[in-house]
């Protein structure tokens, strides 16, 4: 059977693909069996691939808000837009978590000219800057344009030093992250610059989805217990992972909530966090 993919292209589709993006929000085997059944009853030729999403998501949802809202990641990651400033708050919590000392949104002064830098992280006295290409788009991809144009700032600004961390500071290292996905182009020319590439995919065994998966690092914007409203309010308020929300559940009633769906908000974040 066709279906049609974002981009537009047709492909096939692949029960075995759908069962394990759906093994990974955490539901069991059982639970997987009884979706598959029930979507392949309700697909058709030429389906679009959104609307297989939404039938698993709601179908999970049924089950488990932690598993709807494991399988919502990328969705809830591309909700950090649409100006990308809280994608740059959510690397740096990734960073946090690995131990890093991390600023965002610093100016400073290159050989050259100045330049607006997304992320600044240090651990053992090395400084890198994180430069953060967020796409609204579910299929753009960095392109190797972007390590190209990176990599000219990175070097105007390892030539001086900085007031950042220390006021004689140097920047050694140099990332970039993005939501979607780097062409193979941007990943050879990164690779043979000496460049780190983080995307939802890359590295293959360190990447956005892994991460989250290994250290529950997931965005209030994947809850599937608060509306876009009530997120974009706690986002706001600097509250941007779903942990946050447990360790300060006082943000909860700053931004309406009542008591009973708290309770549930709590309910799902712990589940995701697998703190029960």
């Amino acid at each position: 059977m066709k279906i049609v993919k974002h981009s537009g292209n047709i492909v096939e589709y692949s029960p075995t693909k759908l069962k394990q993006s759906l093994l990974k929000s955490g539901a069991s085997q059982m639970v997987v069996s009884s979706i598959l059944k029930t979507i392949e009853k309700e697909i058709y030729e030429g389906i679009s691939t959104k609307q297989i999403y939404k039938m698993a998501f709601s179908l999970l949802k049924k089950i488990a808000s932690s598993h709807a809202a494991r399988y919502n990641l990328k969705e809830a990651i591309r909700l950090l837009g649409p100006a990308g400033f809280f994608f740059e708050k959510y690397i740096a919590r990734l960073f946090v978590s690995e131990n890093y000392q991390t600023i965002t949104n610093l100016t400073l002064q290159g050989k050259c000219v100045s330049h607006e830098i997304d992320v600044l992280i240090k651990k053992n006295d090395i400084i890198a800057m994180i430069e953060c290409k967020f796409h609204m788009g579910k299929d753009a991809n960095s392109d190797v344009k972007v390590p190209m144009y990176i990599l000219s700032r990175f070097n105007d600004l390892k030539e001086n030093r900085h007031t950042i961390f220390t006021r004689n500071d140097f920047i050694s290292k140099c990332w970039i992250a993005t939501n979607n996905r780097f062409t193979s182009d941007a990943i050879e020319f990164a690779r043979c610059s000496k460049l780190n590439l983080l995307s939802w995919n890359y590295p293959e065994n360190n990447n956005l989805k892994t991460k989250n998966d290994t250290h529950h690092l997931y965005p209030v914007t994947c809850m599937t217990t608060l509306s876009l409203a009530e997120k974009d309010k706690l986002l706001v308020m600097d509250v941007i992972l779903v942990k946050e929300v447990i360790n300060n559940s006082e943000c909860l009633e700053k931004i309406g909530l009542s008591s009973n769906r708290i309770k549930n908000v709590l309910k799902e974040a712990s589940e995701l966090c697998e703190y029960i």
